[in-house]
């Protein structure tokens, strides 16, 4: 559908006005009251000079408020700019000149870092603080203040609705950690944003997605007659695609999201929400989240206390590994739908494994979704049963590509036989039968944790120690975090202790770009050319032998 979605949005809440669209601990907001503080937010904003093709950053945790600001800066025909919570201040400001952000939404507790960065930007001149310390007792610093600085609450207070306008089709943005070691802005089309979204809404429903707004009007009517619609909790962060795209399809679809209150994963807290608001549907990153709900079920169950799982009738997840001894173990438990899916966010999906209790459960094995190949360098469809690794391919829109990076672009989306392909580096094979293996990403990119890390960019900050002479960064398995990051590294005499090298990359980068592990050695393996030998790296860093 060619409809501006903030205009898809207020479809939406026009019918469902009285019903709830989203709860976060013991607060929820219905849709005419999400709608209202919304516009309202969008009036503030407007005041203040964002406008049509803005950029606003949102640097905030899982909760109404973000779902708010999104809604608001989507009103105003502007763009929202995720945020990672976690990058220090340095990685802030790249983003935000990268995206020429003019303001930023933010919580509290990030206020050093957003003023440290804000001091930088050739851009940002609006920012909005949510929450304030004496709410926030975790804070790891002092709000902003000033003249600059407004409240979040008082700024909506303020501010009378913004009317609705007339909007043409504008683009969405959506950073991922990229593969430059900087984040990478997906530049896309509110046309691409609804039918990747309706896909984790509708279509999980039984629904047709809507062609029109005349269609997703008397669609939401029926769901809403039905009254089964979806109740969608988010467990990853709504700054990460995954987040968001499955907040946005359980919107559209009538549904309505619940966001876990703490601000580092709690399992448990994620197994008591389920329960006491009788979600149907949990949206979590592989094993990362999975493997900590099966340790917490378990312990539940053997002292006699399970939790009530009964409403659950779905699990989805995207991006890491996503153990078949885990799937088994949560399955024990409830009799719900394991949805693993292999995407990213510069398009797909790619390859689905959808698994039920007494199903034969596997790990990595997956069914291509329609349109979406395995191919080699050329473009070629890799032979099924051939044992050939090739490149997950799906079909991709003309206008989909990284923003301000014209060679990038080029590299992951590749034209083949005169049609426009996403080829984000995933590796995969496919069987004789026609299932799919997935192996992984093929560039040096560490997804841990459902968070990607760039090799390099550890190195880099590693070699800018004094006393390292080399380093190399690569990935090891990690049941919990699909992989962890680990170095391999050689220092000069007397040089750093392996805490110090931690610490030297937590003060310049995000906590978890930090290696796991550092292994020392005499000398790091190159090529005459200075090329890593990163097979040598993997084997040294496993704990293998340096020598081989």
């Amino acid at each position: 559908m060619r409809e501006n979605f903030a205009t898809v949005l207020e479809t939406v809440a026009d019918v469902r006005a009285d019903f709830t669209a989203v709860t976060h601990g013991e607060r929820s907001r219905t849709w005419r009251d999400l709608d209202d503080r919304a516009s309202r937010l969008a009036a503030f904003l407007a005041g203040r000079g964002v406008g049509a093709q803005s950029r606003v950053a949102i640097a905030l945790y899982n909760g109404i408020e973000y779902l708010e600001s999104v809604f608001a800066v989507l009103k105003l025909r502007a763009i929202p700019v995720n945020v990672n919570y976690r990058y220090q201040p340095d990685e802030m400001l790249h983003l935000f000149d990268d995206a020429q952000v003019t303001a930023v939404i933010f919580d509290a507790s990030l206020g050093e870092r957003v003023a440290a960065a804000r001091a930088g930007s050739r851009t940002l001149h609006t920012l909005v603080q949510v929450g304030g310390p004496d709410a926030d007792p975790a804070s790891d610093g002092p709000a902003t203040d000033g003249p600059a600085t407004d409240d979040y609450e008082q700024a909506i207070a303020a501010a009378a609705p913004r009317r609705r306008e007339t909007r043409g089709v504008e683009h969405w943005l959506m950073y991922t950690g990229g593969t430059t070691g900087k984040p990478k802005g997906v530049l896309v089309r509110h046309s691409w944003l609804y039918s990747v979204v309706s896909a984790n809404g509708f279509l999980l429903v039984g629904e047709p997605i809507p062609d029109s707004l005349d269609a997703l009007r008397a669609t939401t009517r029926r769901l809403s007659a039905r009254g089964d619609a979806i109740v969608c909790l988010p467990a990853p962060p709504l700054m990460h695609a995954t987040g968001m795209y499955t907040t946005l399809g359980a919107l559209l679809a009538s549904g309505r999201v619940v966001y876990l209150t703490g601000r580092s994963y709690d399992a448990g807290e994620l197994a008591r929400t389920i329960a006491a608001q009788r979600v149907d549907t949990v949206s979590i990153v592989g094993d990362v989240f999975a493997l900590p709900l099966a340790d917490v079920l378990d312990r539940a169950a053997r002292a006699g206390q399970p939790y009530d799982l009964s409403s659950l009738r779905r699990m989805l997840s995207v991006g890491v590994t996503w153990s078949a001894d885990v799937k088994r173990r949560l399955l024990a438990h409830a009799d719900f739908v394991c949805r693993d899916m292999v995407a990213a966010s510069e398009g797909g999906p790619f390859a689905v494994c959808e698994t039920r209790r007494g199903d034969g459960v596997v790990t990595g094995r997956f069914t291509l979704l329609p349109g979406a190949r395995v191919i080699d360098d050329a473009g070629h469809d890799v032979t099924a049963g051939s044992g050939q690794v090739g490149m997950l391919a799906a079909p991709a829109d003309d206008e989909v590509g990284y923003l301000g990076d014209e060679a990038k672009t080029a590299q992951t989306f590749r034209s083949y036989g005169g049609k426009r392909w996403v080829v984000p580096g995933d590796l995969a094979s496919i069987a004789a039968d026609g299932s799919v293996t997935f192996h992984g990403r093929g560039s040096r990119v560490i997804n841990t944790g459902g968070e990607k890390v760039f090799a390099e960019e550890v190195e880099q900050v590693l070699i800018e120690h004094p006393g390292v002479r080399d380093a190399l960064v690569v990935g090891l398995p990690d049941q919990r975090w699909g992989h962890r990051v680990t170095a391999v590294v050689s220092v000069s005499d007397g040089g750093p202790t392996a805490d110090e090298l931690t610490d030297h990359v937590a003060r310049r980068l995000a906590d978890y770009k930090k290696p796991r592990g550092i292994v020392f050695v005499d000398d790091v393996r190159r090529s005459p050319s200075g090329k890593a030998d990163l097979r040598w790296a993997q084997t040294v860093a496993a704990g293998g032998d340096a020598s081989r």
